[in-house]
């Protein structure tokens, strides 16, 4: 059993060193298209046809995705001059022990997302091994596809990274290929002049929200992964290119099937695979979809087990991804329930994480001034972000006060326009008052940052 586990991952919360990271700009760009060029992706874009027209549609996923992802570049970008997870990262502003909480969640959140795209992966490649040999067991290939999943993460990030490259260049190579046979096959003017919904139950500004608020449910994963950028300019670049195009490749795919779909009069469903067999495209677009919700699904283990080990940081790293290997293969076989409460699982985790990422952003960019000392974030030596034994109450209060604003206008009341991009600046604009306040922006800034330099040591 030894000599088995010393060749799975030994990754850890400790800040990565330069001379041993991994991640170029170019693999960089392509771990966040891949990770984004996705099966749930495709859903969204579905969801706007026909209550928008496919020029609105497109503008929302544009527009939405280009701002959505600055604040996930931003929080990458801490990752990467640290060199630590995420959860880690929290610490600084929520404190040693305040950060638990959120890592808790976000496992739970991550082990959710886990759930919804095993089981569409292992719907797509249940539909390609019937294509091929007549063979159904929907269950059994769910049960494969999390297996799967949990074989590649053990070895750590450098194998998260290898699967991306390969599925980057076949997803960029399919969703060519599908959109020329759609604008070959059909007329783009019956697209464009498709009737929309009498009583449209997303407007623009929904979408537009719905988009941002998906870069943003990316934000909880983001520095697990940039942690282990060479540079600077990797993470920032990298990230926003490869997130910025597969959102308009993935959402924009949805959006023209599901538009060219009810012009056509074909099946409507929430399986884009369906519908891409109806074009022509049914074994290699499951082959591919299976390919690319794997890669997504193994960066959501990743992720999960990099938060769990924030808790418990004297765990070996393989030992949490068994454990949440389970969790994630018993939960997909909930299979159509999950389905029905996906774009509410979607609202949930921005009623979660927004106030989080906002405080963390306003901790370090402003409160902090970009100094955070990563060893003791890491190791709590010199006892710099204990706040109030070992808790941020002001983050605690801001978080608060900025989860249930979320949740009001989201679940209760929801407003015209959306309530991402509000709870995000009031959360904000509250942590950094309420730290005036408090007396605790002055005598923090001056923190001796020389964890950059022990990084490159």
């Amino acid at each position: 059993m030894s000599q088995l586990t010393e060749q799975f991952g030994r990754d850890n919360i400790s800040p990565t060193p330069k001379n041993e990271r991994s991640m170029t700009l170019f693999s960089t760009f392509t771990l966040w298209l891949a990770a984004n060029v996705v099966i749930t992706s495709i859903m969204t874009g579905m969801l706007f046809v026909p209550d928008l027209s496919i020029q609105n549609a497109m503008l929302a996923i544009l527009i939405g995705s280009a701002i959505g992802a600055v604040p996930l570049i931003l929080t990458g970008l801490i990752g990467t001059r640290t060199g630590l997870p995420t959860m880690v990262v929290a610490r600084a502003a929520f404190g040693h022990k305040g950060a638990i909480l959120p890592a808790l969640v976000n496992t739970l959140v991550l082990i959710g997302w886990s759930w919804i795209q095993a089981y569409m992966a292992g719907l797509s490649l249940n539909y390609a091994i019937e294509y091929a040999t007549g063979y159904s067991n929907i269950d059994l290939f769910v049960i494969l596809t999390e297996l799967l999943v949990v074989a590649i993460t053990i070895y750590g990030h450098r194998g998260v990274e290898s699967i991306e490259k390969w599925v980057s260049v076949a997803m960029l190579v399919l969703s060519a290929v599908v959109f020329y046979k759609l604008f070959t096959a059909y007329e783009v003017s019956s697209l464009i002049e498709m009737e929309i919904s009498e009583n449209p139950g997303i407007t623009a500004i929904i979408a537009f929200d719905i988009v941002v608020a998906t870069a943003f449910s990316w934000m909880s994963s983001v520095c697990d992964f940039n942690r282990h950028c060479r540079s600077e300019k990797s993470s920032l670049w990298g990230t926003y290119l490869g997130y910025l195009l597969a959102s308009l490749i993935a959402m924009g795919l949805g959006a023209v099937v599901s538009g060219f779909s009810i012009v056509n009069n074909m099946e409507q469903t929430y399986d884009p695979t369906v519908l891409l067999a109806e074009y022509g495209f049914g074994f290699a677009a499951a082959i591919v979809v299976f390919l690319s919700v794997l890669s997504t699904n193994v960066m959501a283990l990743y992720s999960a087990t990099m938060s769990l080990m924030n808790v418990f940081p004297k765990t070996n790293f393989w030992k949490p991804i068994i454990a949440l290997g389970i969790v994630c293969t018993l939960g997909t076989l909930l299979k159509e329930s999950l389905m029905t409460n996906f774009f509410d699982f979607v609202l949930l985790v921005g009623n979660l994480f927004i106030p989080v990422f906002a405080i963390i952003l306003v901790d370090y960019f402003l409160v902090k001034r970009s100094r955070y000392d990563a060893e003791d974030i890491a190791f709590d030596r010199q006892g710099l972000y204990r706040y109030q034994g070992g808790f941020n109450l002001v983050a605690y209060i801001a978080y608060a006060i900025g989860a249930v604003f979320a949740y009001y206008f989201t679940n209760v009341h929801p407003l015209s326009m959306g309530a991402t991009i509000l709870t995000f600046v009031l959360s904000g604009i509250l942590y950094y008052g309420l730290m005036g306040v408090s007396g605790q922006l002055s005598g923090r800034q001056d923190q001796d940052a020389d964890s950059q330099a022990k990084l490159g040591a």
